[in-house]
């Protein structure tokens, strides 16, 4: 099933969502659905709130079906509270795309063609499951007391901040979490989807699973001078055996 919520100044209670489509999976037109057309939620109204509500897309793996957005939000003060989102792959997308695709049609979906613009999202006490990108966009989103729960090796964060936005992901007195057998060293908690990507951790809890260097430049090395990958007072083990590279910010 999949759910299109366009309008704006309106407030969602205790709402379940639950999609299955993956971007390996076949549109009706004969082609991948891609990453962008197999959300379970689609949010483009603007000052929203969903309160105790839970959005899942259960097609599986990233290695078994690719993407698979739960909830992708395009409008701008969307507030998230007490809520869960299921996925493994690109969980949550929180728009604007990029202004260019990299790979020809890798944007399809029902807001390829539309304005960037740009968008401040956020969320409270919320747990976030995923595993490859499982949080990616270029909006401006703070996270406040939720969890970040790791389902498979990956990257948390992929932002794709516009050059001229000041602000990208911040989390705030999070924690960084894995379930049962994810090893340890195993995920990062950031990489830049596109070179101006921005992240801030304040006093955030790391688990054992958290790679030393923490952020990957997804081999882009000219990102080093573009990013701003920020860690303030991290705790936990993923934070004790630290060591970030010299392009990141880190202070304890």
């Amino acid at each position: 099933m999949q759910y299109v919520l366009s309008e704006s100044d309106k407030v969602y209670t205790g709402e379940t969502y639950t999609g299955d489509i993956g971007a390996l999976a076949i549109h009706p037109d004969g082609t991948p659905y891609r990453t962008f057309r197999t959300q379970t939620v689609l949010v483009d109204g603007s000052r929203v709130r969903f309160e105790n509500c839970t959005f899942e897309n259960t097609a599986g793996p990233g290695k078994v079906a690719g993407q698979a957005i739960a909830l992708y939000l395009d409008g701008d003060d969307i507030h998230v509270e007490n809520c869960v989102l299921k996925g493994h792959q690109d969980t949550l997308f929180l728009a604007p795309l990029p202004p260019r695709e990299v790979q020809p049609g890798g944007f399809t979906g029902p807001k390829q063609q539309t304005p960037r613009k740009d968008h401040t999202m956020y969320f409270k006490n919320c747990r976030i499951e995923g595993g490859v990108d499982f949080i990616f966009g270029g909006a401006t989103a703070y996270f406040d007391d939720c969890d970040f729960v790791s389902n498979e090796k990956g990257y948390i964060f992929a932002p794709s901040t516009p050059e001229h936005v000041q602000t990208g992901f911040v989390a705030r007195n999070c924690r960084f979490l894995r379930e049962e057998g994810i090893a340890d060293d195993s995920c990062y908690i950031a990489r830049p989807w596109r070179i101006y990507a921005k992240v801030r951790l304040e006093d955030c809890w790391l688990d054992a699973h958290i790679h030393p260097e923490g952020f990957h430049d997804w081999n882009k090395p000219e990102s080093h001078e573009t990013t701003v990958f920020e860690e303030y007072r991290s705790k936990g083990p993923g934070a004790e055996k630290a060591a970030r590279p010299d392009w990141v910010t880190f202070e304890q």
